[in-house]
């Protein structure tokens, strides 16, 4: 896998929830960090995505912000 975003978290697959359109898909990176993201269904079914599959958490933003008590 080639891409161009720096920040490619691989982890398992701990949780999908389907809805009408999108998935919610949980992905364990370790050590008590887990990351959700929202994709289409198509996308879930295009993948092969499945409780207990390796996957990529992948970031590609141009800014990030940090906030703090």
């Amino acid at each position: 896998m080639k891409i161009s975003a720096r920040n490619k978290l691989a982890g398992t697959v701990v949780g999908i929830e389907k809805d009408s359109v999108n998935s919610t898909v949980q992905i364990d990176l370790g050590g008590a960090v887990i990351v959700t993201a929202m994709i289409t269904n198509a996308s879930v079914e295009e993948m092969g995505l499945e409780i207990g599959k390796t996957a990529y958490a992948i970031v590609k933003a141009s800014d990030v912000m940090v906030g703090a008590d």
